[in-house]
């Protein structure tokens, strides 16, 4: 089995910012594959299904951001998982909106619900779907960026952004992020700092 945990907040306030892309993705891979993410286990909503021929466990932890490592252990002991039967989705202010790069291991690239996961987990070791939220502009602060609402650009391109990493994700599940790496980053470009 695989977890898919997409990261965010809970609450209708944060529902549709660049912070919450990981939960929207979760979404569409749920809507795609007629799962439903409903049940509450391990601080995190969450619904078992298939995805090309795998199972899975789609993930949305609800402790917040900050804290999204407690749900993921939580979800990964009890389903008797380790760091490498884990999908990490997020928003990364580091690539430019509506890119996205698949990666095999790595660290946080400040990012804090990452930082949290990978200290929880004791390792760096963990793929993941990073997705590329930064304007394109100056921003004068980033955590209030990432928690404002979408703007009208970003809604009307949403949906296909929304769609790759989904396709990225289904990828991951059926070839391995390796394979997925080269099939999807070639089309990241302009990161302004890379992972280690």
């Amino acid at each position: 089995m695989l977890l898919v945990a997409g990261l965010g907040n809970p609450g209708e306030q944060y529902a549709a910012t660049p912070h919450n892309l990981g939960f929207i993705v979760v979404d569409r891979l749920a809507a795609r594959h007629g799962i439903r993410v409903t049940r509450r286990e391990c601080q995190a909503l969450i619904g078992q299904g298939e995805i090309g021929g795998k199972k899975v466990l789609l993930a949305k932890p609800q402790t917040y951001m900050n804290l999204s490592g407690i749900a993921v252990k939580s979800l990964l002991d009890k389903n008797e998982l380790t760091p490498a039967d884990l999908l990490l989705v997020y928003d990364e202010l580091d690539l430019p909106w509506g890119t996205l790069r698949v990666r095999a291991k790595g660290s946080a690239a400040g990012h804090n619900g990452v930082t949290d996961v990978i200290a929880k987990l004791g390792t760096q070791e963990i793929p993941r779907v990073r997705l590329g939220v930064h304007p394109g502009h100056p921003i004068s602060s980033g955590v209030d960026y990432l928690l404002s609402r979408f703007t009208r650009r970003q809604t009307e391109e949403l949906d296909a952004f929304v769609d790759l990493a989904a396709d990225a994700a289904e990828s991951i599940i059926a070839e391995g992020a390796e394979k997925s790496m080269a099939k999807f980053n070639r089309r990241a470009q302009g990161s302004t700092t890379e992972e280690e």
